[in-house]
């Protein structure tokens, strides 16, 4: 790791931790830095990126805060808390709906957490934001978790022919091995990690 990179630690000790917040207190931008090192330990480290994002929150920051629920969120699941991460990815929404300008994947990662938890108290709030948000679908992840969170949904609601059509979205979008953009050909496919999520559409593709 380059001494520009202080802040992107992968792991974290007391030696590590004792680095940061020195190179810390002598920065000017302490919130960016706060943030961006939490998010990097988010999922390895979830006690310590939730304690970096403590003392983000008590900056004066009126940038990153959406991203910072985020990163809250992934946090809160690796320790399994999964109400406090649906609570995150809220406060990310309702942050983003004060400051547009800065757009998370909230839109995406809460109707996708609910679905693939079988919350169903929560399906309708799922739906809701997924209405929101079809028109910033980029990527063909995106599209794929878009379709394929309502058609689960759908699916659990009894609405079978809805959910055939969304499903078998999903997977055409789950085939695409080009991002659609020249110079980033790869970027944003669908991975590995939906492969339980692929064999339920096709459950539903199929039936």
């Amino acid at each position: 790791m380059t001494s520009e990179d202080w802040y992107r630690n992968k792991d974290w000790n007391s030696r590590i931790e004792l680095s940061f917040f020195e190179r810390l207190r002598r920065a000017r931008r302490k919130e960016q830095y706060l943030r961006i090192q939490a998010s990097t330990l988010a999922s390895a480290h979830p006690e310590v990126a939730l304690r970096l994002l403590e003392e983000y929150f008590k900056l004066n920051d009126n940038f990153d805060h959406a991203q910072a629920y985020v990163d809250r969120a992934t946090a809160y699941l690796a320790l399994g808390n999964v109400e406090r991460a649906i609570q995150a990815y809220e406060d990310a929404l309702a942050r983003e709906e004060e400051f547009p300008n800065l757009l998370t994947q909230a839109n995406l990662n809460l109707p996708f957490l609910v679905v693939s938890r079988g919350i169903d108290e929560l399906y309708e709030r799922a739906l809701q934001v997924l209405a929101k948000s079809q028109s910033r679908l980029t990527f063909p992840v995106e599209h794929f978790i878009w379709h394929a969170s309502r058609a689960l949904i759908l699916s659990a609601r009894g609405k079978q022919m809805d959910a055939k059509a969304h499903a078998c979205e999903a997977l055409t979008w789950a085939e695409r091995e080009h991002s659609g953009f020249r110079y980033y050909p790869t970027i944003g496919l669908v991975g590995r990690e939906y492969e339980a999520t692929e064999l339920k559409l096709k459950e539903l593709c199929n039936a």
